[in-house]
């Protein structure tokens, strides 16, 4: 039994936040390129997760100050991806839910959007943390902005898979053609 896809095209608004999201995170490689050194061979992500000042210290020097007033440049940057992917990736979920009225597909479907609203207020305050660690770092905010940062990536994680889910929970299309 062959079934016709059940979601319309995707809306233009969705489209253009998922290729601005795109544009914005293939900006965001650039840079961090110029911020891969021996000490920080995955450039701010390496940052985001030193977890005490020494380490802190250490990928600041390897940089020195054009890489910190780099890595300042993709901080804030990040915020306005930070939006731009948080509103895309709500919007995405909706869209994928427009054909599942099932009570478990929704409860799925909530808990992605609160998924993805944590990973984005996680990826505020982990930025907020790293700028102000970068003059003075400290043991406390080095610690926190990893927290922050692992929360932000799990979530993202267990976002993404709960939309699989939500497209993999039906077993029945809600049409068929025969």
């Amino acid at each position: 039994m062959k079934h016709e896809a059940t979601l319309p095209p995707l809306p233009r608004s969705l489209k253009f936040g998922l290729l601005a999201t795109l544009g914005l995170f293939l900006t965001l490689l650039a840079i961090n390129q110029l911020l891969v050194s021996p000490v920080a061979s995955k450039g701010i992500v390496d940052l985001e997760l030193a977890s005490n000042a020494e380490r802190t210290l250490a990928i600041l020097a390897s940089w020195g100050e054009q890489g910190v007033l780099w890595a300042q440049v993709s901080l804030w940057l990040d915020f306005l991806f930070i939006a731009i992917y948080v509103v895309s990736l709500l919007a995405l979920t909706g869209y994928l839910l427009q054909d599942r009225p099932g009570i478990r597909e929704r409860k799925v479907g909530h808990s992605v959007r609160a998924l993805f609203v944590g990973a984005g207020v996680c990826d505020v305050a982990e930025n907020v943390l790293l700028l102000n660690n970068l003059s003075a770092p400290s043991d406390s905010v080095s610690l926190a902005a990893a927290l922050c940062a692992m929360i932000k990536f799990t979530a993202l994680l267990l976002g993404g898979a709960g939309l699989l889910v939500i497209r993999a929970e039906r077993r029945h299309p809600l049409e068929t053609s025969r």
